[in-house]
């Protein structure tokens, strides 16, 4: 619920100034032409990689693994956007995250393709659910 007011925290930054005082600390502009960008930047990221770190933690479904794909991308995103001797944010970020989406990727591909194997074999497997629930209603009627 918290994570709008994360986002939108950059618009109380003060526009035009390199430092912005808060009660947390002095927030400079990082490399950055205001501090208000800078502020803009991390904040953004730091909201993605919240809700996808909430999402992979509470999620049970088999799939979970795939969300630490845009997990990893935001993070390194993140790591971009702290790091001050950087000179273009998003450029590098995806070609350092190949080596831990690539096995994710073949992975999540793996397991897609024996379900895929094991529904054909099994029939299909809508129409097994379909008159699995005909039969239920006909003998309740």
């Amino acid at each position: 619920m918290a994570t709008p007011f994360i986002f939108y925290i950059y618009k109380y930054a003060p526009s035009g100034t390199k430092e912005w005082d808060t009660i947390f600390g002095t927030i400079t502009a990082n490399g950055f032409t205001s501090a208000k960008s800078f502020a803009h930047a991390v904040f953004t990221k730091l909201t993605f990689v919240m809700l996808t770190g909430i999402w992979f933690l509470t999620s049970k479904n088999w799939w979970k693994f795939a969300i630490l794909v845009p997990l990893t991308l935001f993070l390194f995103q993140l790591f971009g956007v702290l790091n001050q001797e950087l000179q273009y944010i998003d450029e590098y970020d995806f070609w350092y995250s190949l080596p831990v989406v690539l096995p994710v990727l073949f992975f999540m591909t793996y397991i897609s393709y024996r379900m895929g194997k094991r529904s054909s074999e099994g029939g299909d497997l809508k129409k097994q659910a379909d008159e699995e629930i005909k039969n239920i209603f006909s003998d309740k009627l």
